[in-house]
């Protein structure tokens, strides 16, 4: 005799299913994890697991498998130093040594992680078990002004590139300039730069460019463009993150906005906490810091964060910029682009292994199983697909 209630079970299986089941059923992809700057530190290695708080660590390949993250983007990422042919060698070569790294320890841990550059390699680095590495460029400065590089990074995997950082470059203006806009949006040289990437299948990010570089780069482009790690300006206004408007063109276009952790992008600071990572960030602004620089830098940037450790967001903010995204567009428009080890992580969400902490909290919010796989990969994915366009 047929069991009467076994078809009611099968009209809910979320409802049966637990959070890290759920999680563990489909492919999760972070746009922007920042782990080659802790690769750039002596002794640190990515295949070794690391206590997050006694390292200042928050990825490595051991607890990505922890979190069940699939996917990550490493971050190739180049602060904004002096644009003089000096300056673009140097930029050059600090990329090249990041890719190096990348490769070099994809190469000594074979077992837990390859390179991915397709949606296809993700898929079967999955099923294998491994931690499918993407790689991503965080401002376009190391180009210089050079098209002819876009090649050479594409060549050792590079799939998307930030196109500016917290000034502005030779592509195009920065969001945060102190000195405000250069180029009025995009450079002469950043409009060969979109039609280049276009042409080789490089993902255009949009993330820490001017409001006017991004309708720029949405008018130009042929193929849809992403913003790698953002958030919603109606809920934090800053000018990193992206207005009602941008969030809607981004969305007619195609692309997906990737919601990221850094804590003052996702809830307002005091003005007092904003104005000393502000004066912080700024400080190497054109010029190329030494390692002592950057080791002082981020201790600052510690001290700072522990004085307003009370303003600090949490795991419920992010799915708010998720859920204002989504009623704005709809869910094909949103994915997560974490910053872990670039300034992200929230209560709740320390670092990588904590990862299925978001799919239970998008859960509880009504959010489908599927809707969640979109949202954890599928959607920029998706995009990657179609990065290409001659």
């Amino acid at each position: 005799m047929p069991n009467p209630i076994l078809p009611l079970l099968l009209s809910f299986p979320l409802l049966l299913l637990p959070p890290k089941t759920v999680h563990q059923r489909m492919l999760t992809l972070d746009t922007h994890a920042d782990a080659p700057i802790m690769m750039q530190k002596p002794g640190f290695d990515v295949g070794q697991r690391h206590d997050t708080r006694r390292d200042m660590s928050q990825i490595d390949f051991p607890r990505m498998k922890d979190g069940g993250m699939d996917a990550m983007f490493f971050a190739v990422y180049t602060a904004q130093g002096p644009r003089t042919p000096e300056g673009h060698a140097e930029a050059k070569r600090n990329a090249l040594h990041q890719f190096e790294l990348i490769h070099d320890a994809l190469k000594k841990y074979p077992k837990l992680a390859e390179l991915a550059t397709t949606p296809a390699d993700a898929y079967r680095l999955e099923k294998a078990g491994k931690r499918a590495i993407f790689i991503g460029m965080e401002n376009g400065y190391p180009v210089g002004e050079d098209l002819s590089l876009l090649k050479t990074y594409y060549d050792l995997g590079c799939r998307y590139i930030t196109l500016s950082h917290f000034a502005n470059n030779a592509i195009c203006d920065s969001s945060t300039d102190p000195d405000g806009p250069e180029h009025n949006g995009l450079s002469a040289f950043g409009r060969q730069v979109v039609q280049e990437m276009n042409r080789l299948g490089i993902m255009i990010d949009i993330s820490h460019t001017s409001d006017k570089t991004f309708y720029d780069v949405l008018e130009l482009s042929k193929a849809p463009v992403i913003a790698s790690h953002s958030n919603a300006r109606a809920l934090c206004d800053f000018p990193r993150n992206m207005t009602d408007d941008m969030i809607r063109a981004i969305a007619a276009k195609g692309g997906v906005v990737q919601v990221n952790f850094v804590s003052d992008y996702l809830r307002k600071p005091s003005e007092a906490h904003r104005q000393a990572l502000t004066k912080i960030r700024m400080a190497n602004v054109g010029r190329v810091a030494s390692p002592e620089q950057e080791a002082r830098q981020q201790a600052l940037t510690d001290s700072v964060k522990r004085v307003y450790a009370q303003e600090r967001a949490s795991l419920t903010d992010i799915v708010n910029h998720i859920d204002h995204i989504v009623k704005l567009t709809s869910v094909d428009n949103v994915g997560i682009g974490s910053d872990f080890d670039g300034g992200g992580g929230v209560n709740g969400l320390e670092d990588v292994s904590q990862i299925e902490n978001l799919t239970a909290e998008l859960l509880k919010r009504g959010y489908s199983e599927k809707d969640v796989a979109k949202i954890w990969g599928g959607n920029l994915l998706r995009v990657l697909s179609q990065a290409k366009r001659l």
